[in-house]
């Protein structure tokens, strides 16, 4: 008779080899598990260093004004620097950031900031903040530390967010954005000083130059001291008194960008001049032709502060260009603008 097998050997050597599969699974587990409690973490702190960056660009780009012919550049970099210490990173406050100012191209030809000088930025540059935030070696208390992924040999990771805003000239201009009353380009060469983005000031009170906006049928072209203006329904084909004056009260219904054609009207309504608010801040679109009962190009849009309005057989609106003015629900648009005096809210940049 054979005799029997002891099988003891064979399951010791099976616990042997789960014992090997559970400490191996055990430790990929825990890996796992300390990269995703680590990365969490991670992601918390990379959106808070981003909301900083944000803030902070923005911040400064807000501070670039009011000549946006020639940006105050460190005043906008101090701003920038200043907005950081406002913001926290796992409840500690933010010490510091990479602040850089210059020239964006939103076209991203060429790409990335233009650092300063910029002897002529183009149409499609525009004055930026730039900021990068960290968690870094001697930066806002280091990089971040890790708590569980030790465990696998990863003790710390650095983080950083990088955030640019711009400021533009009003490409755009949302509805009740602009004032009912179309004006020449030709105004430009005569209250205008392009080069140094400021009105013309009058040599004899040291202040922008007043000048009055008439209809094309009394004051054609931009003679001295009277320029030709129309009112405009904007997209909309009407001549009736009582629709420009809603226009007036609520501003344009529709949205308009440079490019898009806006409605001169014909005649010269005397009796509107009398519902025209002043003093009041408007903006204007500005046309290369104001040929009356057609639509025509919109070239820019134009801040103009009205000091009042005269009736009367040759009616007209009088005030002066003014510099620095903030428009209010307009942007920068989708192409280039020529400054006339408005700048939007800065803008994060994509």
């Amino acid at each position: 008779m054979r005799p029997r097998r002891n099988p003891a050997p064979a399951r010791n050597r099976q616990r042997g080899a789960v014992a090997v599969m559970t400490a191996l699974c055990l430790t990929v587990l825990i890996g796992t598990t300390a990269l995703a409690v680590d990365l969490g973490r991670a992601w918390v702190v990379r959106n808070e260093l981003q909301n900083a960056a944000d803030a902070a660009a923005l911040a400064g780009a807000g501070a670039l004004g009011p000549n946006y012919a020639a940006p105050n550049w460190t005043q906008a970099e101090m701003k920038a620097q200043s907005a950081i210490t406002l913001n926290r990173t796992e409840g500690s406050l933010l010490l510091t950031a990479q602040v850089q100012s210059g020239y964006w191209n939103v076209t991203g030809t060429p790409a990335g900031l233009q650092s300063l000088p910029v002897p002529s930025p183009g149409a499609y540059d525009k004055p930026a903040v730039r900021v990068t935030v960290s968690r870094a070696a001697g930066q806002n208390g280091g990089p971040l530390p890790l708590v569980l992924a030790p465990i696998i040999g990863i003790n710390t990771m650095p983080i950083s967010a990088t955030a640019v805003a711009v400021i533009s000239a009003p490409g755009y201009a949302a509805p009740g954005a602009l004032f009912p009353t179309a004006i020449s380009k030709c105004l430009y060469t005569a209250y205008w000083n392009a080069t140094t983005g400021q009105p013309v000031n009058d040599p004899a009170t040291g202040r922008p130059q007043e000048f009055s906006i008439g209809s094309t049928y009394h004051y054609a072209g931009c003679a001295a001291s009277v320029g030709s203006g129309q009112w405009t329904s904007f997209q909309y084909n009407v001549q009736d008194v009582t629709s420009i004056r809603n226009l007036i009260a609520n501003g344009n219904p529709l949205p308009l960008n440079i490019g898009d054609t806006t409605w001169i009207q014909s005649g010269v309504k005397n009796t509107i001049y009398n519902s025209v608010p002043a003093p009041a801040d408007v903006l204007l679109p500005v046309v290369n032709s104001l040929d009356t009962g057609s639509p025509v190009p919109i070239v820019g849009f134009a801040p103009f502060h009205i000091d009042g309005a005269v009736n009367g057989s040759n009616p007209y609106i009088y005030g002066h260009f003014i510099a620095g003015y903030k428009a209010p629900s307009a942007s920068g648009g989708s192409g280039a603008a020529t400054y006339y005096g408005a700048v939007t809210a800065p803008s994060l940049a994509n």
